[in-house]
């Protein structure tokens, strides 16, 4: 028999709980930084160095935080079920807790890539990237991060996920950043449809609403989708 397909469309607050410092909210990364000065082709040109570090820094963190219960429980849906991660994280944690089909829409942490040509990009784990650092061609190597005033990897791919999913579950975000959130327009009416957020929701009723933290509600969820 088939497995039901899930698709977890997961944002900042289920990486939050591993210790992760988000990017929004109160006491939020953009609050110690300009946006500009790190996150945008603006911002790279003007200070490559501030750049990295930034991203030096963000990576260093992640080498220390560990996929907390809401990861873990994602990854072990899929002994049961199909499960197809659409993250609009950075981090690696879904990975490190055993989830093998997980999309970046905002691009990963643990990679660079050539500031010349999108394609070239390299696996660094968690080491720094400097000034100097170049890719085969010849190019400084930057973030493979989606800054903004550039277009997110995968939305084909993620919305035709969306759209063949038999049960949705949204866990850890607010839904503001354009255009990943609009990807839940793709879900169908008839698939069982559930958002995990500590903030209310902004979705239409066709989505459950649990308030509360990832880690109290995605084992919930996970546990009863196996049945």
């Amino acid at each position: 028999m088939r497995k039901k397909k899930v698709l977890i469309f997961s944002g900042a607050g289920i990486s939050a709980e591993s210790g992760l410092q988000t990017f929004r909210g109160q006491n939020g990364l953009w609050e110690n930084y300009p946006v500009e000065s790190v996150a945008s082709p603006e911002g790279w040109r003007s200070n490559p160095q501030r750049v990295l570090r930034f991203y030096n820094q963000r990576r260093t963190q992640l080498s220390a935080a560990k996929p907390n219960e809401a990861h873990q429980a994602i990854a072990r849906l899929e002994k049961h079920c199909e499960v197809v991660v659409v993250t609009q994280n950075v981090d690696d944690l879904h990975e490190r807790a055993g989830s093998t089909q997980v999309l970046h829409l905002h691009g990963e942490l643990c990679k660079a890539r050539s500031s010349d040509e999108e394609n070239l990009v390299y696996h660094i784990a968690y080491k720094n990237i400097n000034l100097g650092d170049k890719c085969e061609r010849g190019s400084q190597l930057r973030p493979h991060i989606v800054w903004f005033g550039e277009y997110p990897f995968l939305l084909e791919e993620a919305g035709e996920h969306i759209a063949s999913a038999s049960h949705i579950l949204v866990v850890g975000t607010s839904l503001q950043v354009q255009p990943a959130a609009s990807l839940l327009s793709y879900a169908t009416q008839a698939a069982e449809k559930v958002i995990i957020s500590l903030e209310a929701s902004g979705l239409a009723n066709s989505f459950i609403h649990l308030q509360g933290k990832a880690t109290q509600h995605v084992p919930e969820i996970c546990s009863a989708w196996t049945k």
